[in-house]
């Protein structure tokens, strides 16, 4: 059997080992960084017959592009803040953060700055620098794409070396058409935008920007989005949840699986709008998107449509419970028609 092949262990070894792996990988990362900056800082690539360390990484040991200058980027900052080295170690920084701090890291700040970034996702990191070195508003505009632009990052926290860091012979990330979408913090409650839309969505923003001319006579653009939401919003919460200011009687039904208008909302706000799944480590699941109203027991076993009956669970979750009560298969099965007849067929 190959040893990449895990269909025959139990969900809790594969949970211990994929636990264990992870924590060797740190430590694993963390040794690698050190011998590269160990590497680059003695020049050894030159002997091996290379000019720079990129040139190394990339031809003698095989890294992508991107790799090389993530951790050329991470190994050089770990040399100069050697807490780094620890922090990878045993999880509190990952890879990607240290390049998002590298530029703003001084001998004053590192110790705090490095503190601050544990255990922090890249949106934890983009908010904190936006926090700490708040940057201008976006000039608003709307713009036809060309070829040329800004580089687009390639990956999170994608390497950016300047001429003095790395040798003018290594080679520039190559410039795509168009950066990708992204929401980032520029400064405490301000936030960029950045999207590419086609000629219909250009066409319906002119269209409300010209419907707004009384109520928005600059046609200011962030402005005009926010009323584009707020409206989008109102109409996604009544489908959702039959959110209303002036709720009506809901009409009796004898289907036990309707929800009445009444008990979504309630049961809605009391969920917060968010699944309820807690797992067996206490983490609750943070989802708010493909939502759905799960019965607490189901109906096939007597559930009923009430407030105290219902319950939000995320798409993932809603199908775990459900494989939980009629086992993985028959759940299967009423998902995929294949599925099913092969289950007929004893197959």
């Amino acid at each position: 059997m190959s040893r990449y092949s895990l269909t025959h262990l139990p969900d809790s070894t594969l949970l211990h080992d994929l636990r264990s792996l992870v924590a060797q990988d740190r430590q694993t990362t963390a040794l690698l960084i050190a011998h590269l900056g160990e590497v680059d800082a003695r020049r050894l690539y030159a002997p091996a017959g290379y000019p720079c360390m990129y040139e190394y990484c990339i031809h003698e040991l095989r890294f992508s592009e991107q790799t090389a200058f993530k951790r050329i980027r991470v190994a050089r900052v770990a040399r100069e803040h050697p807490v780094v080295h620890a922090m990878l170690a045993d999880g509190r920084l990952h890879l990607s953060a240290v390049v998002m701090l590298a530029g703003y890291l001084t001998p004053e700040n590192a110790t705090e700055m490095l503190a601050a970034a544990a255990h922090q996702t890249k949106a934890g990191i983009e908010q904190l620098l936006a926090d700490r070195f708040p940057q201008p508003d976006l000039p608003k505009m709307i713009a036809p794409l060309t070829a040329t632009g800004n580089v687009p990052q390639l990956s999170p926290g994608t390497v950016k070396f300047s001429p003095a860091e790395l040798p003018p012979s290594v080679p520039a990330p190559p410039v795509l058409p168009a950066p990708p979408a992204k929401v980032a913090p520029l400064a405490p409650e301000r936030y960029a935008i950045q999207c590419t839309v086609d000629q219909e969505t250009h066409h319906l923003i002119r269209y409300a920007q010209a419907l707004l001319g009384h109520a928005v006579p600059n046609g200011d653009l962030s402005e005009v989005i926010r009323r584009a939401f707020l409206a989008l919003i109102a109409q996604l919460e009544r489908q959702k949840f039959a959110k209303a200011e002036h709720p009506r009687p809901c009409l009796r039904s004898d289907d036990a699986r309707h929800i009445p208008a009444s008990v979504k909302r309630a049961v809605w706000e009391r969920d917060q709008g968010r699944c309820t799944f807690v797992g067996e480590n206490g983490h609750r699941c943070e989802s708010r998107t493909r939502l759905e109203f799960d019965h607490v027991e189901p109906v096939a076993q007597g559930g009923h449509s009430t407030v105290k009956g219902l319950r939000l669970r995320c798409r993932a979750h809603n199908q775990l419970e459900a494989e939980r009560v009629f086992g993985r298969d028959f759940v299967r099965s009423k998902r995929d028609p294949e599925t099913s007849r092969r289950l007929a067929r004893g197959a």
